[in-house]
C-alpha cells in the first residue's frame, strides 16, 4: 500500500549559488555526513548536492509535512543500498512521522530515484507499507 508520494525539481545553479554564498554553513545545516562524503567525492559536486536536496524535499512531501512540523533537513538522508540503489534513511522527527503513518503489522519501505540533467536535479520518493 502506498503511504506517500513526493517529487521535487531543484535548479543546480541555484544550489551552486547557495553553496558559494553560504558554503560550510549550508552544507552543515542541510546534509548528513554520508551525503557530504558522497557529494564531495563526485566530479559533479554541485549536481550531487542538488540531487540530495531534491530528495529531501521529495521525502518531506511524501511524509505529508514538507519541511515543517519539526522535521529537519538532516533527519532525512540519502543512502545507498549494497546494490547501489538510493533510498532515504530517516532519524528523529522524520522517523517518528514515518512510524506514525505506517499501519500496524506493516513496515515502511522508501523508494527513491534521483537524476540530474543540467540545469535541473530531480527526485521522486514513494513510501510503501509492506506486511511484516
Amino acid at each position: 500500500m502506498i503511504l506517500g508520494i513526493g517529487s521535487d525539481l531543484a535548479n543546480i545553479d541555484r544550489i551552486g549559488d547557495t553553496l558559494a554564498r553560504f558554503g560550510e554553513r549550508f552544507i552543515n545545516r542541510v546534509f548528513t555526513d554520508v551525503e557530504r562524503a558522497k557529494s564531495e567525492g563526485r566530479a559533479e559536486r554541485i549536481a550531487s548536492y542538488a540531487k540530495r536536496f531534491a530528495a529531501k524535499e521529495a521525502c518531506a512531501k511524501a511524509l505529508g509535512t514538507g519541511i515543517r512540523m519539526g522535521i529537519a533537513w538532516k533527519e532525512m538522508g540519502v543512502v545507498n543500498l549494497r546494490s547501489g540503489q538510493p533510498t532515504m534513511e530517516l532519524t528523529g522527527s522524520a522517523k517518528e512521522r514515518l512510524a506514525a503513518m505506517t499501519p500496524p503489522g506493516h513496515r515502511a519501505r522508501i523508494h527513491l530515484t534521483i537524476t540530474d540533467d543540467k540545469p535541473f536535479a530531480q527526485a521522486f520518493v514513494v513510501i510503501e507499507a509492506v506486511p511484516v
